[in-house]
């Protein structure tokens, strides 16, 4: 699974603070640099819905 790197450059957190994402292609996920919700990506297609986000394992909050 490969994201195009220009669509992956335009991608941002859908939280208020729209930061950049980082891409995870052994767990197809996207994470938020700064909140670190990680969505998936089903399909090749990123799910940037808050509800369907998770928090990465070992997340103290």
């Amino acid at each position: 699974m490969a994201l195009d790197t220009a669509l992956l450059e335009i991608l941002a957190c859908p939280d208020t603070h729209h930061a950049p994402l980082t891409l995870d292609e052994a767990a197809e996920t996207l994470t938020c640099t700064e909140c670190g919700l990680v969505f998936p990506i089903r399909d090749g297609i990123p799910v940037l819905l808050l509800d369907e986000a998770t928090r990465p394992a070992g997340a103290g909050e």
